[in-house]
């Protein structure tokens, strides 16, 4: 089973740029075979998937984040990034990192979660 650390969260301005890391470990499945997400969970409120990449690279985002949030992943290093610039307010979660295999519909069944990291955007 792949182990999952997130880093990186922390306490920032609107307006201000953060750079979420995920470093995955552990033996067996290659980590670049893997489907990447983020996650977030604000206050009272749902998880909800924010951005994903797929092993071969392709990304998906949620609405409220595109263009201002990127993911990316450096498989050599076996890590995942969330690039979020524009930090908004409403953006404070907490923000976790999961791997996952796709499955039929167009889904992926996410099966490893790191333990989150808290990103909060004062006004």
């Amino acid at each position: 089973q792949v182990q999952l650390v997130e880093s990186g969260g922390g306490l920032v301005q609107a307006g201000a740029s953060l750079r979420l890391s995920c470093a995955a470990s552990g033996p067996g499945r290659t980590f670049s075979s893997y489907t990447m997400g983020w996650f977030r969970q604000a206050p009272g409120k749902e998880r909800e998937l924010t951005a994903h990449i797929t092993w071969n690279g392709f990304t998906n985002y949620a609405d409220s984040v595109k263009s201002r949030f990127t993911i990316s992943r450096d498989n050599p290093k076996n890590t995942v990034y969330l690039q979020m610039n524009n930090l908004k307010p409403k953006d404070t979660a907490v923000y976790y990192c999961a791997a996952g295999t796709p499955v039929p519909g167009s889904r992926t069944d996410y099966t490893a979660w790191g333990q989150g990291a808290q990103v909060t955007v004062s006004s």
